[in-house]
């Protein structure tokens, strides 16, 4: 006997080939519109008037400051990655200019040869959809070539993600990245082999914000925790997107439930060591969502190993999709919630913390860089002077040599977003 009524199933394949297909029931009262609720007018609006851009350049201050706060092993680690993401982010930077290696067969879909393809790579989520330049960054606007979206999702390993907040669960997520990247050479080279043109979206120089683009071609929803929930890793899908020109069929997004399921479980909102994560959903850019506040968020996020504790603690994450909707359909209830083996963790000095327990961090803690590398230069300079008065010849001479550093690095997207 259960409890709830079920409004309909999302069928999935597997979470690998050699995995059965998932039936995903999603009750009654978790029902509200496949995809993300969308104010279209607003979300126009902002993408005309106000253009997205990467936070490796809107926030270019605190991602330079992240590196005097890592602790030895972290920053180690952190040059090894970028050293390994280099030659895949310059392959993927020039791959949209490569010509097809043969003619492509005349008014054939090749939608299921690249899915079947991905799959056989490795990916474990794949869909198709238009891409979406309302989400595109400012700065790569020009640089994206052609219109479908190719979504990819690769699974970050289960057990290391379990130890979040640690360094092994950093190996897996920023391994993860280095791994698809590869991945995804391959794949773009099987589709100039079936006679189409192929972009490549690297993960560690994002061209966009991919979550809208994943949840319309079916692949999850939006969660609490400001991730994608995709039906079989949760949050602990790392994502990246090809384009193409190919002849493609696009799929539609489906309503898994998440958009209540997350009002009624509020795990990662309550176990957040930052209280970063809120209750209550906002409009923002004319989507409905929980609003991450960045600024308590980032602190937390440089000093304890990329924290990532909101996807520890999700339990679509820790027991996947079909269990969790199915013992909510059962029982009325979020499996694991309230329990050690869902809701603990362990974050460096401070100790454990079970269920109902957070850490404690004082004002200074949370104080970090804002905005890009010259914006906080100024800002910077200005409190100076409102502290001393007139600026000595030393600090304008600093000052203008600094801006000038800045002037000549430029910026830049890559980084991991």
């Amino acid at each position: 006997m259960t409890l709830k009524s079920v409004h309909h199933v999302v069928a999935r394949p597997g979470r690998t080939l050699s995995h059965s297909a998932v039936e995903i029931p999603v009750a009654d009262d978790l029902v509200t519109t496949p995809g993300i609720p969308l104010k279209q007018q607003d979300v126009d609006f902002y993408s005309r008037n106000y253009p997205l851009e990467s936070q490796t350049i809107e926030k270019a201050a605190d991602r330079e400051w992240v590196w005097t706060v890592y602790s030895g092993e972290m920053y180690e680690y952190r040059k090894h990655h970028d050293e390994m993401s280099k030659p895949l982010v310059d392959a993927a930077s020039v791959s949209g200019d490569l010509e097809p290696s043969v003619s492509a067969v005349q008014g054939k879909d090749v939608t299921e040869d690249i899915r079947m393809k991905a799959r056989e790579l490795g990916f474990g989520e794949i869909g198709f959809t238009k891409y979406d330049r309302k989400y595109t960054y400012k700065s790569k606007k020009n640089w994206v070539k052609y219109e479908h979206a190719i979504c990819l999702a690769l699974e970050q390993d289960y057990w290391q993600t379990q130890t979040i907040p640690s360094m092994e669960a950093e190996y897996a997520h920023y391994g993860t990245y280095e791994e698809e990247g590869q991945m995804a050479l391959e794949l773009a080279d099987y589709i100039r082999n079936l006679g189409y043109r192929a972009q490549i979206h690297s993960p560690n120089d994002n061209s966009a914000a991919y979550i809208p683009m994943f949840v319309s071609a079916g692949l999850g929803q939006l969660g609490a925790n400001g991730q994608l929930l995709s039906p079989h890793f949760g949050s602990r899908s790392r994502i990246m997107v090809v384009t193409t020109d190919a002849i493609v069929t696009y799929d539609e997004p489906q309503d898994y439930g998440i958009h209540k399921f997350c009002e009624i479980c509020q795990v990662c909102v309550n176990r957040c060591p930052g209280r970063a994560l809120v209750k209550e959903k906002v409009w923002w850019r004319g989507a409905e969502k929980h609003k991450l506040i960045y600024d308590r968020c980032r602190p937390v996020m440089a000093r304890y190993e990329g924290c990532a504790v909101c996807m520890k603690v999700c339990p679509i994450q820790r027991y996947g999709m079909e269990p969790v909707m199915r013992h909510y359909v059962e029982t009325g209830e979020v499996l694991g919630k309230g329990s050690d083996n869902l809701e603990g963790y362990s974050i460096g000095d401070k100790g454990y913390f079970g269920p109902g327990e957070l850490p404690s961090f004082n004002r200074e803690f949370f104080e970090i860089p804002h905005g890009r590398k010259d914006e906080w230069l100024f800002e910077q300079f200005k409190m100076k002077i409102a502290e001393t008065g007139r600026p000595t010849e030393e600090d304008a001479v600093q000052f203008s040599e600094e801006l000038s550093d800045i002037i000549s690095e430029g910026t830049t997207t890559r980084g991991d977003e």
